[in-house]
């Protein structure tokens, strides 16, 4: 329970419905370890979120618990983030807080205070697959606030233990079930930000967690066609079709295209060198299949809100993946996660490793 208006009101759902219902907040991080905008948050782990989701459960009369995972998260969520930057890739962290954070470790909790499953306010659908007893997640009846990109990562054995109270409601009939219910803050704005950076500012968060950082990065290279055009502050805070800052002034415009941390050096181009079309995946999970031993025809989505497109996955000897797209896609971020579908499915996901071009 973050105390945002979808974990309040898929609680009150669960109680109606007549299951025994224990509440939990995951605190994630200390204010003090993460900067900007200390004491102001506004992220679904702040104080003020804590204070909602307590009055919820007191609402309902069911226990509610706050659970301190801050040296878990911190080792699984920020130290990962904090790494992909320093490795020139562009992390998802709330793909990895989901799978290890979200679901594994809040299970073993769980299941310490005699918890069967554990219920979430995501708008996705869970779903078995009859021909092998996989689980999977579906999209949910809001498609304006599908959520089932980020959770390609979580495992059969969490999903086998997961409800989603939401599936089958739209953002405005939860403010309004809520409403019925007797709770208070039904028009709660919503936070987009990532919760350990609540000002949004990346930079100064690596720099802070880094303060030899600037230092060490600062004056490299950027390149265009194979020719120095300028000095970066930083690879670490250039990201694929960024745009701006670039500190480089061309008549047309100009993007990232690529980020190099071996030789601290930044390539920038026109916008249709962003394009390319195929990738290699790492850290591959399925969820509707086992496995992809024979090539998956796939809609496949390279970033939160991209459209999609269509697409063919095939397995590597490594263990990886292969995604070719029919049409090139843009700017196709490694640290991102690429995400299957079929229809409205989730096939499964990984973390984008390399862009390539497929041979002619």
């Amino acid at each position: 329970m973050s105390g945002g208006v979808d974990s309040s009101v898929a609680a009150a759902l669960l109680v109606e419905q007549g299951y025994e219902v224990i509440g939990v907040t995951i605190k994630t991080y200390r204010y003090e370890d993460v900067g900007g905008n200390t004491g102001s948050e506004t992220s679904c782990c702040s104080l003020d979120g804590i204070n909602d989701a307590r009055r919820v459960a007191s609402r309902f009369g069911f226990p509610h618990y706050v659970l301190d995972f801050s040296d878990q998260f911190r080792e699984k969520v920020i130290d990962n983030f904090v790494g992909e930057y320093l490795s020139g890739r562009t992390p998802n962290p709330c793909v990895v807080c989901n799978r290890t954070i979200k679901w594994e470790e809040l299970l073993r909790k769980a299941a310490a205070l005699g918890a069967e499953k554990i219920a979430t306010g995501h708008y996705a659908r869970l779903n078995v697959n009859a021909g092998n007893g996989r689980y999977y997640v579906s999209r949910g009846k809001d498609l304006s606030k599908d959520q089932s990109y980020a959770l390609w990562g979580v495992t059969q054995e969490s999903l086998s233990r997961t409800m989603f109270p939401l599936s089958e409601f739209v953002k405005d009939e939860t403010r309004e079930l809520g409403r019925k219910a007797g709770l208070q803050k039904m028009d709660k704005a919503e936070s987009y930000e990532i919760c350990f950076i609540p000002d949004d500012n990346y930079e100064r968060f690596l720099k802070e967690r880094r303060p030899d950082l600037a230092d060490e990065v600062n004056g490299g290279e950027i390149v265009m066609d194979g020719e120095v055009v300028g000095e970066h502050r930083g690879y670490p805070f250039y990201t694929i079709g960024q745009r701006r800052r670039l500190g480089v002034f061309r008549a047309e415009p100009l993007y990232v295209t690529k980020v190099d941390h071996t030789t601290n050096r930044v390539e920038v181009g026109t916008g249709d060198q962003l394009y390319h079309s195929a990738l290699i995946a790492r850290d591959v999970n399925f969820q509707k299949y086992a496995d992809c031993t024979t090539a998956l025809r796939v809609d496949a989505r390279i970033r939160y809100k991209d459209k999609g497109g269509a697409a063919t996955v095939s397995r590597r000897e490594d263990g990886s993946v292969q995604v070719a797209f029919d049409e090139p896609k843009r700017a196709i971020t490694p640290g991102q996660s690429v995400v299957f579908y079929e229809g409205d499915d989730l096939v499964g996901g990984g973390i984008i490793d390399q862009v390539i071009d497929r041979p002619a």
